[in-house]
């Protein structure tokens, strides 16, 4: 199951105390308390595993280690071993607290989300011409805290969107090796799938149904996904009473959500147009044409209308100077 949102509490580690030593061998009497070590850090790091939040599924804390305290003869205690928990590119970190929102735009980029407390000082660093004895020390500094939920936003090329059932999942299994749930009920996906062809990135977003801009049915929960991709096949039933019905309620969903969505590039396919007589099929183009300008017929058991879907991704893979594997 894909993990795309997650709360967890970070806690980095707090410094070691420092060390009251003194050497008593003669002629080399003095303080000798070394510092303790620096508590761990907590770093986030951009991954290409789009799966990479399953590490923290189910976890409410990450806690890194404290700072080891300081010991005898000028020896400071170890620093604690920074903590780094790889997170998909394109994540959102926003702080519970504040709402900041920050983003892990690169594969590889780190993102400090808490930072280690600092060691406290032994008594050696107290020594001074008046205070030759010191037995004053410091205790290690806390580590910071932080509640953050990470929100994972997909990068893909296209975009599939409908209502439940357009066919999405079953075009996505036919142009790349997804193997996405496929049924004839409502919400059959429920999470988004991914698939590749030739190197050019499918989400198969799940299905939208009216008021899902609100929260209604699967929600926003998948829309977010929508955002990041380029392209959008919207897939529109033949089997509908009426398409262009179906059509508007996706488009409104998404203009609710965010207007910019609807100014992305869109090809409008009318899937299981087998399932239909042709004259009931053609009627159905005409009527989708009339408020979509690229409007084609779909079936994943017919050769020519699939053979269009791969030219336009073709066109899209030049575009973007994507090559063959």
């Amino acid at each position: 199951m894909l993990i795309d949102e997650v709360t967890v509490h970070f806690k980095a580690g707090a410094g070691g105390r420092g060390a009251v030593e003194f050497n008593r061998t003669k002629m080399a009497l003095g303080p000798v308390g070394g510092s303790g070590g620096n508590g761990a850090s907590i770093y986030l790091e951009g991954a290409s595993d789009i799966t990479a939040l399953a590490y923290l599924a189910g976890r409410k804390i990450v806690q890194a280690e404290d700072g080891v305290r300081g010991h005898g003869q000028l020896t400071d205690g170890p620093d604690g071993k920074d903590v780094i928990i790889q997170v998909p590119n394109s994540t959102r970190v926003i702080t519970v607290e504040t709402g900041e929102a920050r983003e892990i735009t690169g594969i590889g980029e780190r993102l400090l989300i808490a930072a280690g407390g600092r060691g406290g000082r032994g008594n050696y660093k107290f020594r001074s011409s008046i205070h030759t004895s010191p037995v004053k020390y410091e205790e290690g500094r806390a580590g910071e805290e932080v509640t953050l939920r990470l929100e994972l936003r997909l990068i893909a090329s296209i975009g599939l969107v409908g209502l439940p059932n357009a066919g999405k999942s079953s075009l996505l299994n036919q142009l790349t090796a997804a193997h996405s749930k496929v049924g004839n009920y409502p919400f059959t996906t429920l999470e988004p799938s991914l698939g590749s062809y030739y190197g050019l990135v499918i989400a198969d977003i799940p299905g939208l149904i009216e008021g899902a801009a609100t929260g209604k049915g699967l929600g926003v929960k998948f829309l977010k996904h929508i955002e990041r991709t380029k392209t959008l096949f919207h897939l529109v039933s033949a089997e509908s009473d009426d398409v262009v019905r179906d059509y508007n309620i996706i488009r409104s969903e998404l203009g609710k959500y965010n207007p910019e969505l609807l100014e992305k590039r869109e090809y409008v396919f009318l899937s299981h147009s087998d399932m239909v007589d042709a004259d009931v099929l053609k009627e159905r183009l005409r009527q989708l044409k009339k408020v979509s300008k690229s409007v084609a017929p779909l079936s994943i058991i017919d050769d020519s209308t699939l053979k269009e879907v791969k030219k336009i991704l073709n066109e899209i893979k030049t575009n973007e100077g994507i090559l063959d594997a």
